[in-house]
């Protein structure tokens, strides 16, 4: 299952962000180092469900979906706090590095208000540089890659050259742990341009490597947090990253709202409908978000920075396997059921291997529920397939 790591100094909304997008209940408080503990969940990826377009009714087991939008479960971890020089055990550091082992791609909640400074203490609103805490992030993150890759480096050189094997196949041995594979560290590798005699680079040259694996193997795309209090030009100096203005306490505020009925909210949604009678001040709440947030940027943040991670930056397409491709359904009768998320460029018997091995095993054939055109085992698949596969 794909991983996503919420990332990012202490005390700048992460554990809000993260019970925005999971729907947990993780502790939350104005202090760094709330989160000591990492709070491992579920946050959803949003793709529309095609009961709208066959105008019927879905029976959803592995996912939800609210009124034609499926919310597709991705695993998340909250991390942490990180503070500068991690690296070397400072703050929680190590476990902080530790937790982010198995990440496929880091979601940095920054708080481009500048309210807290460079150890997550609060301060006045634009006192401090949020693209300060970018860029020691990814060094932080850089560093630890160079310490893992510079253990033992001259002795790893020297086998590569004695025995002939190549430093990609050596560093992927060497980096497995960190979910790095060895066709990231190929294309790491040709963007360092560092030569191809090992033996000769120095610790520049393997902190150039580290920055590069860190940017193949754990992208990361920013959640500038807090923008409904952020100075006016304070999003604009981020327009060269991958970059979402996000207000994860507004988010978290409309799931309440909606969960206790007061209004009509998916999550992602650009504005809300309030159905119930909220009080005065919850009146006034939902009107600052409306103003200060939606009116501005078309939605919280939350949803719109999950789903560019999982189907931008991470590559994959949804896909639903059916039993029945007319009546799509599975052998219960149950209404598009499942959906899988695929990287893209996934074929048919690959999604069949994911079902069930036995899927894979025995497969004869696949059927496109749209189409109705029978589909072979490389049959490459879109994003938004229905897709029937026929097996012994």
């Amino acid at each position: 299952m794909v991983q996503i790591g919420i990332v990012g100094k202490p005390n700048v909304g992460k554990t809000t962000f993260f019970n925005a997008a999971a729907r947990a209940r993780a502790e939350m408080a104005n202090y760094p180092f709330t989160t000591i503990e990492a709070n491992k969940g579920v946050v959803y990826a949003r793709v529309k469900c095609p009961c709208k377009e066959f105008n019927t009714k879905c029976n959803p087991k592995n996912s939800i979906c609210m009124d034609g939008i499926r919310y597709v479960p991705i695993e998340a971890i909250d991390v942490a706090g990180l503070v500068p020089k991690a690296h070397e055990g400072r703050g929680l550091g190590n476990k902080f590095l530790d937790d982010l082992r198995q990440a496929s791609c880091l979601i940095h909640i920054v708080d481009v208000s500048g309210s807290t400074d460079e150890e997550g203490r609060p301060c006045k609103v634009g006192e401090h540089d949020p693209m300060k805490d970018v860029q020691f992030l990814e060094e932080e993150i850089d560093y630890w890659i160079t310490g893992i890759l510079s253990r033992d480096w001259r002795r790893l050189a020297t086998k590569a050259r004695l025995e002939g094997r190549k430093i990609e196949h050596l560093l992927g041995e060497k980096l497995t742990g960190l979910g790095v594979r060895e066709e990231e560290i190929k294309v790491a590798l040709r963007n360092a341009k560092l030569g191809d005699d090992f033996s000769r680079w120095n610790d520049e040259d393997i902190f150039k490597l580290a920055r590069e694996i860190r940017k193949v193997s754990k992208p990361i795309i920013l959640a500038l947090n807090k923008v409904d209090i952020a100075p006016p030009d304070a999003v604009n100096k981020f327009k060269e990253y991958t970059a979402i203005p996000v207000s994860a306490q507004a988010e978290l505020a409309l799931i309440k709202a909606a969960e206790h009925g007061l209004i009509q909210y998916r999550p992602g949604d650009s504005d809300f409908k309030v159905i119930g009678k909220p009080d005065e001040k919850q009146a006034k709440g939902l009107e600052y978000i409306r103003k200060h947030v939606l009116s501005i940027y078309g939605s919280t943040g939350v949803q719109e920075v999950i789903d560019k991670a999982v189907f931008e930056m991470l590559g994959m397409i949804a896909v639903f396997p059916v039993e029945d491709e007319n009546r799509l359904t599975d052998k219960d009768g149950n209404v598009l059921p499942d959906v899988y998320l695929m990287p893209r460029g996934s074929t048919v018997i690959e999604l069949a291997a994911k079902v069930h091995s036995d899927l894979a095993e025995g497969f004869i054939k696949a059927v496109d529920a749209r189409s109705k055109k029978i589909v072979g085992a490389d049959h490459v698949l879109k994003h938004g397939d229905i897709i029937h596969i026929i097996a012994r």
